[in-house]
């Protein structure tokens, strides 16, 4: 089956008495179309939070340009401010988040993982914690984890609607 497609082809034309010069041409090609990209396979529903953080492309952030800003559920309802972030000793980034059920005022802290949320502008979105689990969230107590200094370098995952 012949596939009617343009390719440009040089050609060389000389005038009478000037230097060569080349052209293009149009001509019909016999090559197929090309193949339509293959489908992306939805992500597995079992797939680890550091599986869904690494193809939600994170961002080196600065971690003291994280406190205070506002962490929001699927509606853009504000769960709560990030009051800071630490590392537990298994090494895991946690944020701190003061969640309340009125729009984050006076909210008890809640460690949230760094893998469940993506930055949006000056927001951070909840992805894969929905309201209810901050709710059944237990209190986070400082102790073993520790404060991340604000002037180091954290990567955060990077959302867009």
């Amino acid at each position: 089956m012949v596939w009617p497609a343009l390719v440009a082809v040089p050609l060389a034309v000389r005038d009478a008495g000037a230097a060569p010069r080349s052209i293009m041409i149009a001509q019909e090609s016999a090559a197929p179309p090309a193949a339509a990209p293959a489908a992306v396979a939805p992500p597995a529903q079992d797939e680890s939070p550091e599986a869904k953080m690494a193809r939600r492309f994170p961002q080196p952030v600065k971690v003291g340009d994280l406190i205070g800003v506002p962490v929001l559920d699927d509606d853009d309802v504000t769960l709560g401010n990030v009051r800071e972030v630490v590392r537990d000793p298994q090494g895991k980034i946690k944020l701190i988040v003061s969640y309340s059920k009125w729009f984050g005022w006076l909210g008890r802290p809640v460690a949230v993982p760094i893998e469940v949320v993506a930055i949006l502008a000056r927001q951070i979105d909840s992805l894969d914690m929905q309201p209810s689990d901050y709710a059944k969230a237990p209190t986070w107590m400082p102790g073993i984890d520790m404060r991340i200094p604000d002037n180091e370098i954290i990567r955060i995952a990077v959302a867009r609607r």
